[in-house]
Parts: C-alpha cells; structure tokens; sequence
C-alpha cells in the first residue's frame, strides 16, 4: 500500500512539473504574439524615417496618420499666422480630418504615436487620430521629430489630455 502511495504521489508531481511547464510555454507564446504598432504623422518626411527606423528596430507595423487634405509648404509655414498649421495650432480644440482609420487597431497591444513637435507639442492631428481608435488596454508610447524642442512636453500634455490610457516611454528621435 505504502508503494501505491509513494507511486501516486509521484505521478501527482510529476504532472504538476509538466502542467507548470506546459504553462510557462503558454506564457511565453502569448508575450511572443503581442504586437506593436508604429502610427506617424510626418508633415515633411522626417517623422516618417524616424518611424520606419522605429518600426524596423521593434519589429513593428507601420501605420501613417495622413490628413484627409495634405500640408503644402505655404500651410507649415509658422512664421505665418494665418497658414493652416499656425490656425490649428492656435486653437487647441482643431481636429484636423485624416484618411481612414487603422482598421486592425485592436490587434496591437502597444502603440507608438509619432509626430514632429509643432509649438512645443503634438500636432492636433494627432488628437484626431487617438480620438478615432479605441486604445483602451494598450500601452502608448511617444516618439517625436524636433528641430529644437524634447519630447516630454508633447509626451505630458498627451497624458494630460487622455488620462484614461496608460502611458509608457517617449523618445526624441533624428
């Protein structure tokens, strides 16, 4: 009797030893399948090399924030208080249209939101897209273009702005 017992119970560890196993693989193929997204809206160019280098070191898809009405020079021109950017910059609450959704948005579970800095912030484009996306459960992560400003700015003004999402990393890309 004692060696039925003693046979039992180590058949009784032994599955133990293979369910945990068998769990941590679970585990790690579920953190294998997570995928990131890298979605930009680059007004010259810059901010899409950025985000292709980005993508390409994350092994991350691509996606562009593009407005529904693409920028002219004559629209980016800050030193111009009546172009196209210096309006929707001024006014805070300016949603600028954009072509389409990322329709796949729910496949990721992190999200880099890229842009070049415009007045010490994330263009208001940029409103319009995490306002069109349900990024709920995701982490989001900045990335930013600049010519003379950091990203954290644009990064706590984003937090500030949608609290409701968790926030992760910023970086200041060239």
């Amino acid at each position: 009797m004692k060696r039925i017992t003693l046979i039992l119970a180590a058949c009784c560890m032994m599955l133990t030893a293979c369910a945990q196993k068998s769990n941590d693989q679970t585990n790690k193929q579920s953190n294998n399948m997570k995928k990131t997204l890298v979605a930009y809206f680059s007004a010259t160019g810059t901010t899409r090399a950025a985000a292709q280098k980005l993508a390409k070191e994350l092994g991350a898809d691509i996606y562009e924030i593009a407005p529904e009405v693409a920028y002219t020079a004559a629209d980016l021109d800050w030193r111009d208080k009546g172009s196209r950017s210096t309006l929707e910059m001024r006014d805070r609450s300016s949603r600028p249209a954009i072509k389409g959704r990322c329709e796949n948005i729910a496949d990721y579970d992190t999200v880099w939101i890229g842009f070049p800095v415009l007045w010490y912030t994330a263009p208001t484009i940029v409103n319009t897209f995490i306002e069109a996306h349900d990024l709920s459960g995701k982490v989001l992560n900045v990335f930013a273009t600049s010519g003379g400003s950091g990203v954290e700015g644009s990064a706590n003004d984003l937090k500030k702005a949608y609290p409701q999402y968790k926030w992760g990393e910023n970086r200041l890309m060239n």
